[in-house]
């Protein structure tokens, strides 16, 4: 790894990336509580407004590979720095889009430069930190992703309440400003950088196999994962992902390294962090209608109790970092999974007449085994990867993290939907007053489904413990 910076600069530098850092997860959710009054003044209707979210995520997806691998090519901080420029320009762009094309043009430009910090910020503080501290550095910018990802709807629902929702994009450029000069003058000049020519043809097939996935995942609730369109987009993006692996595999300098999983160790890490958003974005996306439809809370009431989640999370995944950096972090993913998992099943039993206090025990549960988990892991795969592929490793980090949250969605609402259908005999896409039975029904099944992923990443991470163990007593002898 590059040489360690003073202690000062480095922890300068790291406050640099989980700021953009969290401003890029937070404006993935922190549109939702305006998206009424979006439809009403760009005048689309209800459906439409949501690619205002959806596109964000897309591009989100899609971009992060092309800039780990230009992080590797031209410079992780030139990218980065790159990457925050673009993203606020794209969130003053957002503010002032007079029509809704030009919204989703301005969140596309907005979604490219997040997706060049959080491919390259991992591999950044990797670099500017001593092994004896990078744990705790990673937990810290964890904890930031967490907290982006989680207090979005809170916080855009706080400035909804006092301003127009242009303010919702408006409040990010003084602050990517004011980060944008202080990366300027902090961080390093001398990234290493392997130059070479960009992979143009991976970038368009990776893009064809993901945009179509993603497309269909959407939509198919709704129109049916029978309909035509839908497996006509399954079909494109499966024979466009098959072909991206072979022309990865031939290309000298490819946009995603496939040599990066001969590593076991890397492989299990990066599918256990993959189990684990999927848990994630299971509970935040029904926890919502138990405490509002079930429990009849209002909006702020349960905004209240979803903050328990990110408020013990960034407590909890500094400290983990900082205990991993002593003692290694096997046996605290192991611990972390096994938390998060059992979290998850305590919240399957939840009904009409759970005290307060114990819904708010189960989230901590969740809460406290991810954040055992995500900066021990981070920290893993990041010190498995060498210098020159350290974008490349960051930025799978960050794409199984959108696919693990898109797929927890879709995977949670659909058996969600398909079991309340099952109980009442009929249809159902949504929550049906006077129904509440039906909803506990899917509610349980979704919960225990996110639980069992979950608890197949604990089984994997005690394997990974014992091949570590085994590793280490190999380079003993």
């Amino acid at each position: 790894m590059g040489t360690p910076k003073p202690q000062r600069k480095r922890w300068i530098i790291l406050m640099i990336t989980a700021t953009f850092t969290f401003m890029s997860t937070l404006d993935s959710s922190i549109v939702n509580v305006a998206l009424p009054k979006m439809a009403e003044e760009l005048e689309v209707n209800t459906g439409t407004v949501t690619w205002v979210v959806s596109a964000y995520l897309i591009a989100l997806s899609v971009f992060t590979l092309l800039f780990g691998h230009l992080g590797d090519m031209k410079g992780q901080e030139r990218t980065f720095r790159f990457g925050l420029f673009v993203f606020t320009a794209g969130s003053l762009l957002c503010g002032i889009a007079a029509t809704f094309p030009l919204l989703i043009a301005a969140r596309i430009l907005q979604a490219a430069g997040a997706s060049a910090g959080l491919a390259n910020s991992q591999g950044i503080i990797t670099r500017t930190f001593p092994a004896q501290e990078r744990g705790r550095a990673l937990g810290i910018n964890g904890a930031f992703v967490a907290l982006g990802m989680l207090a979005g709807p809170a916080l855009g629902g706080l400035i909804i309440s006092f301003a127009d929702w242009r303010y919702l994009f408006w409040v990010n450029v003084p602050i990517g400003f004011a980060a944008y000069i202080a990366n300027v003058k902090f961080s390093t000049k001398s990234s290493p950088k392997t130059g070479g020519k960009f992979d143009t043809a991976g970038f368009v097939l990776f893009s064809l196999a993901l945009v179509p996935f993603f497309a269909a995942l959407e939509y198919g609730q709704n129109a049916g994962y029978g309909s035509p369109w839908i497996i006509a987009c399954f079909f494109v993006s499966g024979v466009s992902a098959v072909i991206f692996f072979i022309v990865e595999k031939r290309c000298r300098q490819p946009l995603l390294d496939f040599s990066i999983f001969h590593d076991r160790m890397f492989t299990i890490s990066i599918f256990c962090a993959f189990t684990s958003f999927i848990a994630i974005s299971c509970s935040n996306i029904i926890l919502p209608f138990y405490l509002q439809d079930i429990l009849s809370m209002k909006p702020g009431q349960a905004g209240m109790y979803m903050a328990v989640y990110p408020a013990i999370l960034a407590v909890t995944a500094p400290v983990s970092g900082y205990i991993s950096d002593k003692t290694g972090p096997e046996i605290l993913t192991a611990a972390g999974l096994t938390a998060t998992s059992a979290g998850l099943y305590l919240m399957a039993g939840l009904d009409e007449s759970s005290s307060h206090l114990t819904i708010i025990f189960f989230i901590g549960v969740m809460s406290l085994g991810n954040g055992l988990f995500q900066s021990p892991n981070n920290a893993l795969v990041m010190s498995l990867l060498p210098e020159e592929k350290l974008g490349a490793g960051g930025s799978i980090n960050a794409l199984v993290r959108n696919v693990g949250m898109v797929t927890g969605v879709t995977l949670s609402t659909t058996i969600l939907y398909s079991a309340m259908s099952i109980k009442t005999g009929r249809h159902l896409t949504g929550y049906v007053k006077g129904e509440s039975g039906a909803f506990l029904f899917g509610m349980r099944a979704a919960y225990i489904m996110a639980a069992s992923i979950c608890l197949l990443g604990a089984v994997l991470t005690a394997v990974r413990l014992f091949l570590q163990r085994k590793r280490k007593g190999a380079e003993k002898k």
